[in-house]
């Protein structure tokens, strides 16, 4: 498991919106919105559901980026 540089606080990242050129909100991981207890379940296990089939070999963490002005929705793929 490697670490995730934006779970842990040790860096942020400024992404601009596609859609209105604000910046994005990081929401943290994809994986902690799917129920009430994924947010407490092994990291390696739940990038097997991620919907990025390649996250695991490639020890990437997607986050969700949400635009508070025009609700775009993003996900990134961040790596440590």
């Amino acid at each position: 498991m490697e670490v995730c540089p934006l779970c842990n606080g040790f860096e942020t990242v400024t992404i601009e919106c596609s859609g209105c050129s604000s910046i994005l909100e990081d929401q943290g991981k994809i994986t902690d919105y799917f129920d009430d207890y994924s947010a407490y379940m092994d990291i390696d296990i739940m990038k097997l559901f991620d919907g990025d089939p390649q996250s695991l070999e490639s020890k990437a963490c997607l986050h969700y980026f949400y635009c508070a002005n025009c609700q775009q929705e993003e996900t990134r793929a961040m790596k440590g």
